[in-house]
């Protein structure tokens, strides 16, 4: 089954902690202390892959945990940092967080972004030494590492896409320009997930190809299989509009063709205005060709330009093709496809280090600088709650909560960890 919308969760790796560690060594009195620095956990990176067409691999495992960081050990020894976990995803995935904001756009090959960031290794105490403090008796712990759901919906990037109305030939049309083996029926909706075929015309003359299924009136609003799958022609810079061209008179072909542009001009004005190709199908079971002749002095009229084609004898297939590989030629030396990068995704941050909310036995205190503090500090060790306590007041915590009324004794509550608050320490 062709998988294109899927739901991760990407928890990055947590930080080693710090040693707390003092040298010891014969004739080396009062070595002093030599806990070296924990490992960097290890990100969590999605890569764009020309290998992939589909998101099959995260339709059943849906968590995936980078590995942590080493610890720091003595004699200054610092922890290794942690492997990133990298996630291969094909090329035109979206990435998009819960609120549904789109996050990235991932569309070159290599191309590369962080989605989650391994915390930081904790410092060891060689690291907290200064003239005052000689001989520090704690070390930080590890950062934690980001984690969050995101969604990866992917459009895909064909270079051309075949469009009309179900059992216009167009599964056909693909077989025979390439090696792609769609299924093909005489009944509607045989394709029931996009197929994309390389069309090899020449040694410097090729392109993807993508049969897509079949649209009806009311596809943009969900009709059919079309809002499944008209996304994935919003990627594709040429269409191929193909037509059965035995299927009535020249009104009926025409309300055929005026049928498919306005589900397309219905589901993006952009997509509508895409440069495309028109392909009158099934020549060789045309019952009158004068309709079919009324019909192209039609859309010549409106520039458009046809094709008289039979997918089945490959009559006429070879000069569309061409046609649209030249026409995809001029698109792509307009806009050509930016190159890859590196992306970090760093999620809403505020810029003050906490936020105080009153609750009615006692109050809540936020933020994502000082839950990080809490989350690498000690506090079962005397000295690294005293470290604590110390960047508070440098933040002005104690200030901040007796402008909001609090007298001592009241409960602060930090990240599911309470203390009681004593204006006298």
């Amino acid at each position: 089954m062709f998988t294109d919308r899927v739901k991760i969760f990407a928890k990055a790796g947590d930080g080693g902690a710090g040693a707390l560690s003092f040298r010891r060594e014969k004739y080396v009195p009062r070595g002093g202390p030599d806990g070296g620095n924990g490992g960097r956990g290890g990100h969590v990176v999605l890569e764009v892959s020309r290998q992939l067409n589909s998101l099959q691999d995260y339709r059943y495992q849906h968590h995936f945990a980078a590995g942590r960081g080493g610890r720091g050990g003595g004699s200054r020894r610092h922890g290794k940092d942690a492997a990133d976990l990298v996630l291969q995803v094909p090329p035109g995935t979206l990435v998009i967080d819960e609120d549904g904001k789109t996050i990235a756009d991932l569309i070159s090959n290599q191309q590369r972004l962080v989605i989650a960031r391994g915390g930081r290794g904790g410092r060891g105490n060689a690291s907290f030494k200064t003239s005052t403090r000689q001989t520090p008796r704690f070390a930080e712990l590890g950062e934690p590492g980001e984690s969050r759901w995101l969604w990866l919906e992917l459009k895909l990037i064909a270079d051309v896409g075949l469009v009309g109305l179900p059992n216009a030939g167009k599964s056909t049309l693909l077989a025979a320009a390439s090696a792609a083996r769609p299924k093909i029926a005489d009944y509607p909706f045989t394709t029931l997930e996009p197929v994309l075929g390389v069309v090899e015309l020449a040694d410097e003359a090729s392109f993807t190809m993508a049969d897509l299924p079949g649209l009806i009136e009311g596809a943009h609003a969900g009709a059919g299989l079309g809002l499944q799958f008209l996304r994935h022609v919003e990627r594709t810079r040429v269409l191929i509009h193909v037509i059965d061209a035995a299927a009535g008179d020249r009104d009926r072909l025409w309300n055929d063709y005026q049928q498919v542009r306005s589900e397309l001009k219905k589901y993006s004005a952009a997509l509508a205005r895409r440069p495309h190709l028109v392909a009158l199908n099934k020549m060789d079971a045309v019952p009158d060709p004068s309709e079919v002749v009324a019909f192209r002095q039609r859309l010549v009229k409106l520039r458009r330009r046809t094709f008289p084609i039979s997918a089945v004898t490959r009559e006429g297939v070879d000069d569309l093709l061409w046609a649209a590989w030249r026409m995809l030629a001029r698109r792509k030396a307009a806009a050509p496809e930016p190159l890859p990068a590196l992306k970090v995704y760093r999620g809403p941050s505020s810029a003050d280090p906490f936020t105080i909310e009153a609750l009615d036995d006692g109050f809540r205190v936020s933020g994502q600088q000082l839950e990080r503090l809490l989350a690498m500090t000690d506090i079962t060790n005397p000295e690294g709650l005293a470290h604590f306590q110390r960047m508070l007041d440098r933040w002005g915590l104690n200030d901040a909560l007796a402008r909001h009324g609090a007298r001592g004794g009241e409960t602060v509550k930090i990240s599911g960890v309470e203390f009681l608050y004593d204006p006298e320490r």
